[in-house]
């Protein structure tokens, strides 16, 4: 994309090409020493592990698990959900027509983190898909969620151990329904579904009371009365009488039981609207998400650092920090018809920590591509340092 602006010619897109391979690789080691890191605190807290855990680390501390990936996150352009944040989105109203509840007191530690917000709509059917209108909704493009259960917790799975961690990375969120990222999410329905199965029930139930078993009801009401002395009238049973009677409270039961079956029905509707929705959302679980999140960490340094240090090369009139980070924004929007927030704080920070840039935030200066080059290489060779001074061969 830099290349494609125009802003360097012949032997120098070449070199900066190759400027950018050595600073890709670069970051690609440093990272990969942080997701190291990352899997040896991790490892003992991971639920999918096919290894033995022994107590070679007897002081492994969650805690450090959290600050580095909440590092790692950071560095990913995530930001963090805040519990107030969390609250007000589970009180809007949900795209997927169902009432979702949690309870944040099963959890020892909830961290939620989002990247990508932004309005869609959608079309949503009601009436029984008569009628079709747009919504619009805040959306995330992506989530990542890590709690700890609490060790008070009950288990409804296997997989619910209390105490135990998991690490879940989603897609495409709408904000509103962020409650379904959640193991404990418990399945409501809504004033208007309830009044869906309930109206009916209750017409219906009326009208099976007063023609179908009506008869039998009196009947059964006159023989529990004279039972208990509250009544005086002796109820004669006859077969035909008791044929009514046993047929009056199978209708009763079939009547109840309909009801029943339509309500799990309508419940395994929305389970199953869920279930569908989560499959296509999900990308990762527990140690891949922080594998993708490395290789998206990665990914945005690099690209920060390159766009800082291309425009400061293709346009030296820019000195400024203010300047660059407006020349940035407007390129893309320009351009590329995308609205960025760019971090040219950070970036710039990444080519002085690389020898890159210099000069104060109102006088920035870059060395040549050249020169960025060797700087480069000498930092890669420097990973790899092997001193045999004073070894007795």
């Amino acid at each position: 994309m830099c290349l494609a602006s125009g802003g360097l010619t012949g032997s120098d897109q070449m070199k900066f090409r190759n400027m950018c391979h050595v600073l890709a690789s670069v970051y690609h080691f440093e990272f990969h020493e942080k997701l190291e890191a990352l899997k040896d605190h991790y490892a003992p807290l991971n639920p999918d592990r096919d290894t033995r855990k022994i107590g070679v680390f007897p002081d492994d501390d969650e805690s450090e698990f959290t600050v580095k990936l909440d590092e790692l996150l950071d560095k990913a352009n995530y930001e963090k959900i805040s519990e107030q944040e969390l609250r007000d989105a589970m009180e809007e109203a949900s795209l997927f027509k169902l009432r979702l509840h949690i309870n944040l007191e099963d959890f020892d530690e909830v961290l939620i983190y989002a990247r990508g917000e932004s309005m869609r709509s959608q079309e949503v059917r009601s009436l029984f898909g008569l009628l079709k209108r747009q919504v619009e909704f805040s959306n995330y493009d992506r989530v990542v969620i890590y709690i700890k259960l609490s060790n008070t917790v009950v288990p409804r799975r296997v997989e619910e151990k209390p105490g135990s961690t998991m690490l879940k990375m989603f897609q495409n969120v709408p904000k509103s329904d962020i409650e379904m990222l959640f193991p404990n999410t418990k399945l409501g329905m809504r004033l208007i579904d309830k009044l869906m199965i309930g109206v009916p029930a209750i017409i219906g139930g009326g009208a099976v009371l007063t023609t179908k078993i009506g008869t039998s009801l009196l009947l059964l009401g006159t023989l529990i009365g004279f039972w208990l002395g509250i009544s005086g009238e002796p109820v004669t049973l006859d077969k035909t009488t008791i044929i009514a009677l046993v047929a009056g409270i199978g209708g009763l039961g079939s009547y109840i039981w309909k009801q029943f079956v339509n309500f799990k029905n309508r419940k395994l509707t929305f389970m199953q609207s869920l279930t569908e929705s989560l499959y296509f959302k999900n990308l990762d679980n527990n140690a891949g998400v922080f594998h993708r999140l490395i290789d998206d960490a990665e990914e945005e340094e690099c690209k920060e650092a390159i766009l800082a240090y291309y425009f400061l090369l293709s346009q030296p009139e820019i000195k400024s920090i203010d300047v660059l980070d407006a020349t940035i924004e407007a390129w893309f929007s320009s351009r590329w018809t995308s609205e960025v927030d760019y971090e040219v704080e950070d970036a710039v920070c990444k080519l002085r920590d690389l020898g890159l840039v210099g000069g104060d935030n109102q006088s920035l200066t870059t060395v040549p591509v050249v020169r960025a080059c060797e700087l480069l290489d000498k930092r890669w060779d420097e990973y790899f340092v092997y001193n045999d001074a004073g070894v007795e061969s």
